[in-house]
């Protein structure tokens, strides 16, 4: 078995290097797809003999995407479109964008016009996903999606194909919820930054690939005792939380990290899909199963309770809220969320990030006298 430091250097290899892992993929002579925020179905990229490829944007300055997009549009969004502008995804067959917030609904549009080498797939997803209309309508979208695959080079997929395709991302799935897990027994080994590195990197690799390293990192770190954390547990709660420079600050006070209700973490593998019957209404289901995130109807505001219990479950001292810059539905979900993590005494701190924040020197202030609260 390999080290665990090495198996996560290689992660971190990946997550901080997706070009070059853009790049490997495209050598194979596979065909990719580029899936945007939020929940893209993987399943069916995989099913058509394809690779999907996730698209989050990047730490960089946007210049180009000021054409198409204002200033007060999220970061995420406008550093996706410049790599786009900048010729990054030259050479995918497509990329897939929901419409689950306002900026991406006019995001296929922007794609279209800016970036004509690589063809857009849009996908709706139901907004009353839970019913059963609303399965069916997310049902008929996807079947949508299969026959835009096949456009651009994926096959016609048999029924095995797509329930092949679940059984792979499940898998996957299975494998990051344990991993979470047991990071959060052992802050000494999986530092905030390396937790991150390991979940990002699922988005630029091949499933199976990803799954046979994480199920050896799984090992490692199960076989290592746990420790006593003398610092700060913290969930954390919002879109993104892929800052390397807000992660350190979380390690230099000492802030361990006991579990995420974040979107681009756990709360994307937090449900599986079922493998019996129809696979297509099977992913549907899994997309109405979901809670935990702004970008998806929750009028129970189910969000807020499930971070409670979350807290809970993991006997953390508190919640950090990683607000991202200019998203409204997290803006609006912060009022409950504080609210009902108020009225149970859980201590609650906003910290606002950007894929174009030069430095976060108020967000260390504040996570510094944060974690002095909760220690006192």
């Amino acid at each position: 078995m390999s080290d665990h430091k090495e198996i996560l250097n290689e992660f971190h290899t990946i997550a901080r290097g997706p070009k070059k892992q853009f790049r490997k993929l495209l050598e194979g002579g596979g065909k990719v797809v580029g899936c945007m925020p939020y929940f893209c179905p993987e399943e069916l990229v995989y099913a058509v003999g394809m690779t999907p490829f996730g698209i989050w944007g990047a730490d960089i300055e946007v210049m180009e995407a000021k054409r198409w997009y204002p200033a007060f549009v999220c970061s995420i969004l406008q550093t996706s479109l410049e790599l786009g502008i900048r010729g990054e995804f030259d050479g995918m067959a497509a990329v897939m964008i929901p419409k689950l917030c306002d900026s991406l609904k006019c995001m296929g549009a922007n794609w279209e016009c800016a970036v004509p080498g690589v063809p857009v797939i849009n996908l709706t997803h139901a907004q009353n996903r839970k019913m059963e209309a609303g399965v069916e309508f997310t049902a008929s979208q996807y079947r949508q999606v299969i026959k835009e695959l096949g456009r651009y080079g994926g096959k016609e997929p048999a029924e095995k194909d797509l329930t092949g395709a679940i059984e792979l991302l499940n898998e996957r799935r299975a494998a990051q919820r344990e991993f979470t897990q047991l990071a959060a027994g052992h802050p000494d080994a999986v530092t905030a930054r390396s937790r991150n590195d390991v979940i990002k990197s699922s988005y630029y690799m091949e499933a199976g690939a990803y799954t046979s390293a994480l199920r050896e990192l799984n090992g490692a770190i199960r076989a290592m005792p746990e420790v006593k954390w003398d610092g700060p547990r913290v969930i954390t709660t919002g879109i993104l939380a892929d800052s390397p420079e807000l992660l350190k600050i979380f390690e230099d006070n000492n802030i361990a990290i006991a579990g995420d209700q974040v979107l681009h973490e756990s709360v994307s593998f937090c449900c599986d899909a079922g493998t019996s019957g129809d696979p297509i209404i099977n992913l549907a289901n899994r997309i109405a199963a979901v809670e935990g995130t702004s970008v998806l109807f929750d009028p129970g505001k189910q969000r807020a309770k499930t971070l409670l219990e979350l807290v809970r479950k993991s006997r953390a001292d508190g919640v950090i809220f990683i607000l991202t810059k200019f998203c409204d539905p997290e803006e609006y979900d912060y009022v409950p969320v504080k609210k009902l993590l108020e009225e149970n005494s859980v201590p609650c701190l906003l910290v606002e990030t950007d894929r174009q924040t030069s430095g976060y020197e108020q967000a260390r202030t504040a996570i510094e006298a944060f974690a002095g609260i909760i220690e006192n």
